[in-house]
């Protein structure tokens, strides 16, 4: 009999060894031939051996293959005729018993759901807690709270559905299996290109989105997404895995009636093999952050995380205004006419679907709990809590900038300040940034190989707005094409008229003129504070100074105009 690692016979050894001993002598024959064909042979042999063994019991073939398939599914107690003086009773700790009990119960009161393998995996944390070598197994759970199910399901009036999606392994490029047991085990992560056609703030067409999703593969849960028209990237994986670990905080602009609760590291983070994911920076972000990346080993097993984008298409984008369909040549001809809504208004259409629809759907192959109650029940222990500051590494990162006299910074096309920058005037620094809101970076300085953060940067004049980083390209386009300097009061003008379009469905025509009103504000000059004004005894020949008219030939090398 094989024993365990500390050479202790866990609860269903120490059964099995007690059924032997109870089993009459024709079970125990019975136990031996059955024994016996199982031993490794060919199929002649095999077949052989089976009408051996019916004819030494007096019985069909038949018969003897349903004695051996009862044998594999149940184990000593298939054969046992005798009935125990002590059956119906569990022989475990009681303090074990009512643990499971109670897990359970409290498991799936009110709208909670935890299925008897998720009880088994809090058995085994809360033994790894106490140090309990010999804690009750899997099957020991579900023989304790089969009469419990049972009962619901007799009050219920169905039949057992048994435990549906409760074992599944991920074969890895290595050739490593893994097997999924809990929430946060281990996490997926793809891309598409969504299937509708976006607009910017004033209405001029853009293009499809990408959309990356991380989805958990024990409850089907999509933890974290990234919005945007930045082509697939270890970057934009990076932003998607910042947003899936942090908890997530929305605004009444978003109406949600739920909230969306997942967060936390994986143990494990589950790709294709794209170039995306095989990065250097996804490894370093994997090994700060304490989580192993691994490639499929075929595409075929990415269904898990690439059924979500189909479902998308199906029940929200082809509902919207812009929707292109998936087959390019069978665009219908009103997409780009209908097109109306700009990346800022998709992402709380999208938000608000996979809170309060998708994570709060039932997924047929997982059992009758919702994915969001799955991915709670499933939890092992609680989520780790990671601070943004230590997410760093994921923000996206830009090349180099100079800081000029006064601490300022320059960054596409607008003005940053931040404090105690000053003392670093001439130096190149590297920005960190997340690209949803560029109203505020991060400073770096270079030491090596490694980053030293200095100072957080923000946008002057806009400080209580909100910018991404496509839409601050857009407007600077648009001053640009009306022949007027890019400046941050300018940027703003545009930011505070950046709704006009979306809330008022207005003419093209109109929009042009309330575009030139806006052109006519951005003309006046920028009046300069007092205390703007830098001492000139504390500056030095060698720091840069803040240019007034920008280089464009130096960001038509940096931005590829």
């Amino acid at each position: 009999m094989l024993e365990t690692q500390n050479n202790k016979p866990n609860d269903d050894e120490v059964e099995d060894s007690e059924i032997i001993t109870q089993l009459s002598a024709g079970d125990k024959e019975l136990l031996e031939l059955i024994q016996k064909l199982l031993e490794p042979c060919d199929r002649i042999t095999y077949g052989e051996r089976q009408r051996e063994v019916a004819a030494k019991l007096g019985k069909s073939v038949r018969t003897v293959r349903r004695l051996v398939k009862k044998w594999e599914e149940e184990g000593l107690a298939a054969l046992q005729t005798t009935q125990r003086s002590d059956k119906g009773k569990h022989r475990i700790d009681s303090q074990w018993q009512k643990f499971i009990i109670n897990t359970y119960k409290e498991g799936n009161k009110g709208s909670k759901r935890i299925t008897p393998q998720q009880v088994a995996i809090r058995v085994q944390a809360k033994a790894a807690e106490l140090g309990d070598e010999n804690y009750p197994s899997y099957r020991t759970v579900y023989r304790v709270l089969q009469p419990i199910i049972e009962e619901q399901e007799q009050k219920a009036g169905v039949r057992n559905r048994g435990w549906r999606g409760s074992r599944l392994s991920l074969k890895t490029r290595d050739g490593l299996d893994l097997s999924v047991e809990h929430s946060n085990h281990i996490w997926q992560c793809d891309h598409t290109r969504a299937d509708l056609l976006l607009v910017d703030q004033h209405g001029e067409l853009l293009a499809r989105p990408w959309l990356t999703t991380v989805i958990d593969t024990y409850s089907r849960c999509i933890i974290g997404i990234n919005l945007g028209f930045d082509a697939p990237s270890s970057q934009v994986v990076a932003l998607a895995l910042r947003h899936a670990i942090l908890p997530k905080k929305y605004g009444a602009e978003y109406g949600l009636h739920e909230e969306w609760g997942t967060y936390g590291k994986p143990e494990h983070f589950f790709t294709d093999g794209g170039k995306d994911f095989r990065s250097n920076h996804l490894q370093q972000i994997g090994v700060q952050l304490g989580f192993v990346c691994h490639l499929r080993d075929r595409p075929s097993e990415g269904g898990i995380v690439e059924r979500p984008f189909g479902t998308l298409n199906t029940d929200l984008f082809s509902a919207l205004p812009g929707y292109t369909g998936s087959n390019v040549q069978e665009r219908p001809e009103e997409a780009e006419k209908e097109a109306c809504l700009t990346l800022r208004e998709l992402e709380r259409l999208l938000v608000r679907y996979i809170v309060d629809k998708y994570n709060q759907s039932i997924d047929a192959r997982l059992g009758d709990q919702t994915r969001y109650q799955r991915w709670e029940a499933g939890l092992i222990v609680a989520p780790t809590l990671i601070s943004e500051e230590d997410l760093r590494i994921c923000l996206m990162k830009q090349t180099r900038r100079s800081i000029y006299k006064g601490g300022y910074l320059q960054f596409e096309n607008l003005t940053y300040r931040g404090e105690n920058l000053a003392g670093y005037a001439g130096e190149s620094v590297v920005l960190r940034f997340d690209p949803k809101d560029i109203t505020t970076i991060l400073v770096y300085r270079q030491t090596g190989s490694q980053e030293e953060f200095l100072a957080r940067a923000y946008a002057q004049d806009l400080e209580t707005e909100e910018l991404s980083l496509d839409e601050a390209k857009s407007m600077s386009r648009r001053i640009r094409q009306a022949g007027k300097e890019i400046c941050n009061r300018s940027i703003l003008a545009e930011v505070r008229d950046r709704e006009t379009f979306i809330k008022q469905k207005k003419t093209k025509k109109e929009r042009q003129k309330e575009e030139q009103v806006v052109v006519e504000k951005a003309k006046k000059p920028m009046i300069v504070e007092p205390e703007e004004i830098e001492v000139a005894s504390v500056e030095s020949a060698s720091e840069p100074d803040m240019p007034e008219v920008f280089d464009y030939e130096q960001m038509r090398e940096d931005y590829g105009w």
